[in-house]
C-alpha cells in the first residue's frame, strides 16, 4: 500500500516542484479556464477586433518630458520645441503634397497618351506606325513612373503614420461656434429729400476723390486707395459713379465710361458683401479685393458679367437722355416759331395746298391773290386764318407797317411772305 501510495501520488508532487500551489489552486485554475474559454457559438461569430493603444506609446506632450535645468526658462524650452516640431510638420506636409501632385500629373499623362494610343490604333494609318511604336514607349515609360510615384508616396503615408502624435494632432475640432446676441439696430427710413440732401453734400466735398477712384485700373490701387480713404465706401459712391457713366456715354467718351463702370461694379460688389455680412461697408472692402485676386473662374465670369450687363444699362440710358433732350430741343424751337395764333408756321405750310406753297416759296403778291381767288371761299378763308395765326401772312396794320401801306396804295393789302421757319417779329 504504502509503494503503491507512493506511486499514486508522484506526479502532483512534479506538479508541484513546476510551482502548483495546492489541489485548491489547480481547481480554481481550470475554472477560469473553463469560464473564459468561448463556447461553440461564439466561436462561429466575428472575432471582436481588440482596441490597439500602442499609438499612445510614443507622443510628443510637454507634460510628460522630464523637469528641465532650474537655470533654464522652462515655457521657453517648451515654446522653442514646438516651434521646430510645427516646422518639421509643415515640411513633411509640403514633400507629401508634392508627391501627390506629381503623382496625380503623371496619371493625368498616362490617361492623355492611352487616349491618343487609342485613336491611332482606331485609325489604321500606315504614316502613323512610328508615332504609334513611339506613344507605345512612352506609355510604356509613364506607367513605371506612375508606379514609382505611387510607392514613393505609400512611403510618405506609412512614415507619416509612424510619426510620433503631438498636441497639435492628437485632437481636431469637431465643431467650432460662437454666438453673440445682440439688438437688431433699427435703421430709421430716409425721405427723398433727404437722400438727395446727403448726396449732394457728399458729391461737393469728395467728389474730386470719387473721380480719382474711378480711374484707377490695378486691384492693389483701388484697395490702397479705399483704405486710406475707407469714407468713399458707401452708396453716393456708387451713385456718383453710375450717373459718371451715363455722362461719359452721351459725351460719346466709350473708353473712358468702361474704365468708369469698372470702378462701379467694384463699389456695387463691396456694398452687396456687406449687406450679405450685415456689416459696415468699409469693414469689409478688404475681405472683397482678397476674394477677387484669389477668385476661381467663376466668381471673374460672374463679375464680367454683371460689368457688361451694367456697361449695356448705361448706354440704354444714355440714349433715352439723348432722344428726351432732342425732343426738347424741337419743342423749344418749335414754341419759337409759333405765330401771334400760337401755330406752328411749318405746320401750317405743310399743310397748304400746293399752289399756296407756291406762292410762299417765290413770295409773290399777286400769284397769292390768284390763287386764292379761283379757290372755295370758305377753303381760302380757313388757309389765309391759318396762316395769320402762324405768321405766315402779315395783314395791314396801322402800327409801324403804317409807312409801308401807304407805298403799297390804298385799297391793296400788305402781304409778307417769309420762309416757312422764320418768324415775323413785327407782327
Amino acid at each position: 500500500m504504502a509503494s503503491s501510495a507512493g506511486g499514486a501520488y508522484a506526479p502532483d508532487r512534479k506538479r508541484k516542484g513546476r510551482g502548483s500551489a495546492d489541489p485548491s489552486s489547480s481547481a480554481v485554475a481550470v475554472a477560469a479556464a473553463t469560464a473564459s474559454a468561448p463556447s461553440e457559438p461564439e466561436r462561429a461569430g466575428p472575432q471582436r477586433k481588440m482596441v490597439d493603444y500602442s499609438v499612445w506609446d510614443h507622443i510628443e506632450v510637454s507634460d510628460d518630458e522630464d523637469e528641465t535645468h532650474p537655470n533654464i526658462d522652462t515655457a521657453s524650452l517648451f515654446r522653442w520645441r514646438h516651434q521646430a516640431r510645427v516646422e518639421r510638420m509643415e515640411q513633411f506636409q509640403k514633400e507629401k503634397e508634392e508627391l501627390d501632385r506629381s503623382c496625380r500629373e503623371c496619371k493625368r499623362k498616362v490617361v492623355e497618351c492611352q487616349r491618343k494610343l487609342k485613336e491611332l490604333e482606331v485609325a489604321e494609318d500606315e504614316g502613323s506606325k512610328a508615332e504609334l511604336e513611339r506613344l507605345q514607349a512612352e506609355a510604356q515609360q509613364l506607367r513605371k513612373e506612375e508606379r514609382s510615384w505611387e510607392q514613393k508616396l505609400e512611403e510618405m503615408r506609412k512614415k507619416e503614420k509612424s510619426m510620433p502624435w503631438n498636441v497639435d494632432t492628437l485632437s481636431k475640432d469637431g465643431f467650432s461656434k460662437s454666438m453673440v446676441n445682440t439688438k437688431p439696430e433699427q435703421v430709421e427710413e430716409e425721405s427723398e429729400e433727404v437722400r438727395e440732401q446727403k448726396h449732394k453734400t457728399f458729391v461737393e466735398k469728395y467728389e474730386k476723390q470719387i473721380k480719382h477712384f474711378g480711374m484707377l485700373h490695378r486691384w492693389d490701387d483701388s484697395q490702397k486707395y479705399l483704405s486710406d480713404n475707407a469714407h468713399l465706401v458707401c452708396e453716393e459712391t456708387a451713385n456718383y459713379l453710375v450717373i459718371w457713366c451715363i455722362d461719359l456715354e452721351v459725351e460719346e467718351k466709350c473708353a473712358l465710361m468702361e474704365q468708369v463702370a469698372h470702378q462701379t461694379i467694384v463699389m456695387q460688389f463691396i456694398l452687396e458683401l456687406a449687406k450679405s455680412l450685415k456689416v459696415d461697408p468699409r469693414a469689409c472692402f478688404r475681405q472683397f479685393f482678397t476674394k477677387i485676386k484669389t477668385a476661381d473662374r467663376q466668381y471673374m465670369e460672374g463679375f464680367n458679367d454683371e460689368l457688361e450687363a451694367f456697361k449695356e444699362r448705361v448706354r440704354g440710358r444714355a440714349k433715352l437722355r439723348i432722344e428726351k433732350a432732342m425732343k426738347e430741343y424741337e419743342e423749344e424751337e418749335r414754341k419759337k416759331r409759333l405765330g401771334p395764333g400760337g401755330l406752328d408756321p411749318v405746320e401750317v405750310y405743310e399743310s397748304l395746298p400746293e399752289e399756296l406753297q407756291k406762292c410762299f416759296d417765290v413770295k409773290d403778291v399777286q400769284m397769292l391773290q390768284d390763287a386764292i381767288s379761283k379757290m372755295d371761299p370758305s377753303d381760302a378763308k380757313y388757309h389765309m386764318q391759318r396762316c395769320i395765326d402762324s405768321g405766315l401772312w402779315v395783314p395791314n396794320s396801322k402800327s409801324s407797317e403804317a409807312k409801308e401801306g401807304e407805298e403799297a396804295g390804298p385799297g391793296d393789302p400788305l402781304l409778307e411772305a417769309v420762309k416757312p421757319d422764320e418768324k415775323d417779329v413785327s407782327a
